[in-house]
């Protein structure tokens, strides 16, 4: 088992996206110091409280200020992009950093139909997703799909891929292509278990991926006292209901707390049904019982309070397990 850690450089309330781009620097550092394998980074646009929309740029940062820890994107979202350029990206960041590179790969388009048109993306760019997978494995592996168009860097760089996914779709591709998975129960629990059923059960092994390889993701609120976990699970609820619930975000805490206890707040409170909360021990061992439930290969922690010291001190907090 091993645990890794999803990171989005949230903006905190009063800061600048400076100030949550230098912050990820800290919490990849508490990351490398507690064991964990990895660190991940998400694309997504338009968002004020998230800043790491340049992901392959705050990859670099990270690496350039880390040792050892494996960095990646969790993940970018290729129809935005052109395969040709995200082998590039990643490529060169390989060269850089060898051997501590990942791309995990999504479809969607992190963010509104908005900021969707500005993208110059379609409704329909998602379609050629398992074609333009395929495409960008091929600039990786070395054998190019598009004849006389190689990726300088990335040619020959084997960075591993890994698809992303929220629903059964992803799960199908990943194991169409015999690539790890990681599925989004930190935000979208409810096809978890369908998920990781239809992945193991419909995987191809191939020569570079004989096994299937799942990684499951879940919330991390932990603090050295229990009440403490719980305050900060309590403002983080809070934080969401004020971020999907666009009537809430005027309410004081208390107006908020009520708002949570409705059908639109029961919502956003199932969005965090996977959570780790508690001291230490509390949170290990909620993530000890979902890596047994789901036969998870990895879980990716995304540390959840408010807060940026309370998300470090929780990965302080929380070691990963010795292998």
């Amino acid at each position: 088992m091993k645990y890794s850690l999803l990171d989005v450089a949230a903006v905190g309330p009063g800061e600048h996206p400076s100030d949550a781009l230098h912050g990820a620097v800290p919490l990849a550092r508490a990351a490398e110091a507690s064991g964990f394998h990895r660190v991940w980074y998400a694309e997504h646009h338009n968002m004020p409280a998230i800043a790491s929309a340049a992901t392959s740029v705050v990859i670099a940062h990270v690496a350039a200020n880390t040792e050892r820890i494996r960095l990646g994107a969790g993940g970018v979202m290729l129809p935005n992009h052109s395969p040709l350029v995200i082998a590039e990206q990643f490529g060169t960041l390989a060269a850089l950093h060898p051997d501590r590179i990942d791309l995990g790969l999504g479809r969607a388009p992190g963010s509104d139909q908005a900021t969707m048109r500005a993208l110059r993306r379609t409704p329909s760019s998602a379609d050629t997703f398992p074609q333009d997978v395929l495409e960008l494995q091929g600039y990786l592996t070395g054998d190019t799909r598009i004849p006389g168009v190689r990726a300088t860097p990335g040619d020959g760089s084997n960075v591993p891929l890994y698809i992303l996914g929220s629903s059964l779709f992803g799960a199908q591709l990943a194991a169409a292509l015999s690539l790890p998975y990681a599925f989004a129960s930190h935000f979208a629990p409810a096809a978890l278990f369908a998920a990781v059923q239809t992945y193991r059960s419909e995987y191809r092994p191939s020569e570079l991926n004989p096994e299937p390889y799942l990684i499951v993701a879940a919330n991390l609120i932990a603090a050295d006292d229990e009440d403490a976990a719980r305050a900060q699970h309590q403002a983080s609820l809070r934080w969401r209901a004020r971020r999907f619930l666009k009537p809430a975000a005027d309410l004081t805490d208390a107006e908020i707390d009520v708002v949570l206890g409705t059908p639109s707040g029961e919502h956003v409170k199932d969005m965090m049904r996977y959570t780790a909360v508690g001291t230490p021990d509390q949170a290990q061992a909620f993530l000890e019982q979902l890596a047994e439930k789901t036969g998870a290969d990895e879980l990716m922690l995304a540390p959840a309070s408010p807060d940026r010291p309370d998300r470090i001190r929780a990965v302080e907090l929380v070691k990963a397990p010795v292998n």
